[in-house]
């Protein structure tokens, strides 16, 4: 492994509801200089793999601003202040689902353009499901949809399913399963 750049300096350049800016300075192990930018998120995030049973997977359909349309995704958000990531899970997948998993599966952790962003979304595999609605923070109610596990081939040629994430989660999930 390369040695990694000495961090000159880091100021916070910028702040919002979710994200800080930073402006870092990095002298790399040749001498050259470069001055970055990373998002730092104050949370990390969960993604929940819901499975109804052994052959049908449960997802939403929600408005993703970045996109300015509606996306066929999985259940999924920030971890509060003082919650463990089942905790955060179990919350977001009653919040958005109105189910509760019996058992609840940490699969791995995963970065988002890690090249300048800290962020980290947990994935976690729900399994025995049960109904157990939890009013939430959305704006709009979801759409909640069955999804047939031998119909990820089509799934995948769904337009509105293009969720790096959400990919990513389905297929650690299921080879997490031996489903790959």
């Amino acid at each position: 492994m390369p040695q990694k750049p000495e961090i000159l300096q880091a100021q916070l350049i910028a702040r919002t509801r979710i994200f800080r800016v930073e402006e870092v300075m990095l002298k790399f192990s040749n001498g050259t200089e470069r001055t970055y930018e990373r998002l730092l998120s104050r949370h990390p995030a969960v993604i929940v793999v819901p499975l109804l049973d052994n052959d049908h997977l449960l997802m939403i359909r929600e408005y993703a601003v970045g996109v300015e349309g509606y996306e066929l995704t999985l259940p999924k958000g920030l971890v509060d202040e003082g919650e463990t990531i089942l905790e955060a899970a179990q919350r977001e997948l009653r919040e958005e689902t109105g189910y509760a998993a019996r058992q609840l599966t940490f699969v791995r952790d995963v970065t988002v353009a890690p090249g300048y962003m800290t962020h980290h979304t947990a994935i976690v595999l729900a399994q025995d499901l049960y109904a157990s609605p939890l009013e939430g923070d959305e704006p709009e109610k979801m759409e909640i949809l069955s999804w047939p596990l031998a119909q990820l081939t089509e799934l995948l040629e769904q337009p509105d399913f293009t969720e790096g994430r959400t990919l990513a989660a389905l297929w650690l999930a299921l080879r997490y399963l031996g489903k790959d």
